[in-house]
């Protein structure tokens, strides 16, 4: 197996254990309360991260850092950990997981025209192609979505809004190459999940959790965050950023089957037309031109 072929398959492997997330997180939230869950899951992950962040490559990286840097990464983790999977869980707890998952693809969208606007990342004429697509699907899906939870749907939109932002937040951070993705990943969580744990206790009653539940949570924080993320950041040392994309867009699939088969979510055929186009039209925006994705030195 050479290593790209051994890098997709283990993409492949990191996009199954985020798509089970999906379906972990409808059950535990039977009886966690969103915040409080998110919270734990991240909270969790972070102290599992922390011997890495404690090396002292890492450490002298976040010693070297500016006043301004240390605000750019704690205002990464309000966006991208507290503000996104908190509003993730809200949502997951009034509409279905594959409404929100297409609506959470619709980020390649947005995340491409901030892109445009703050970063100077220029779409081609497939991407363009691409917009349009995703946009059909999405009408498709969601003129046959029926009677869901608007305050759901106003949540799952946030949800859209601050993952955008993120991802922008992340790739201004990434560009100045003073920091490794995992301490920009496990510091973001440790600021993240310390705002989530604080609104939780603040606004959330404290749940009585049994086996399951803690099993559910210390599975998502260690398997599904800490090992997932690193696997990840690995497997982006040989894969180029178009094709990781590609293979993420094939959650919005692969959530769809999850909770149908596990949380007897159905949809309908329309719908699943309105899913395929989805995911067909975020790979065309994020494939970009084989030249465009060559780094300038």
């Amino acid at each position: 197996m050479t290593p790209r072929t051994k890098a997709i398959w283990l993409t492949l492997l990191v996009t199954f254990l985020w798509s089970t997330s999906w379906v972990l997180i409808k059950i535990g939230l039977g009886q966690i309360p969103p915040l409080l869950f998110a919270g734990l899951r991240y909270g969790l992950a972070f102290v599992i991260m922390l011997p890495w962040l404690l090396r002292p490559a890492a450490r002298r990286e976040l010693a070297g850092l500016q006043r301004n840097d240390l605000i750019a990464l704690a205002l990464l983790g309000l966006v991208m950990i507290a503000i996104t999977q908190g509003a993730q869980f809200i949502a997951l707890a009034h509409i279905p997981a594959h409404t929100l998952s297409l609506l959470l693809s619709l980020s390649t969208l947005s995340i491409a025209f901030l892109g445009v606007l703050f970063l100077g990342e220029h779409l081609h004429g497939r991407q363009w192609m691409g917009v349009a697509v995703t946009l059909i699907g999405a009408f498709i899906y969601f003129g046959r979505l029926g009677a869901v939870s608007m305050f759901g749907l106003a949540v799952g939109v946030l949800n859209l809004l601050a993952t955008s932002i993120g991802a922008i937040q992340g790739r201004a951070l990434n560009r100045q190459a003073k920091l490794s993705a995992l301490t920009v990943t496990g510091v973001s969580i440790g600021v993240g999940s310390a705002a989530l744990l604080a609104l939780g206790l603040l606004t959330e009653p404290w749940p009585t959790l049994s086996g399951r539940e803690w099993l559910i949570i210390i599975w998502l924080a260690a398997v599904n965050t800490a090992f997932a993320f690193t696997l990840w950041n690995h497997t982006m040392r040989t894969l180029p950023a178009a094709e990781s994309g590609v293979i993420n867009n094939t959650m919005l699939i692969q959530i769809a089957i999850l909770a149908w088969v596990f949380l007897g979510e159905r949809i309908t055929p329309m719908q699943g037309v309105g899913l395929l186009l989805a995911a067909a039209g975020t790979v065309l925006v994020q494939w970009k031109r084989r030249s465009a994705q060559i780094p300038k030195t």
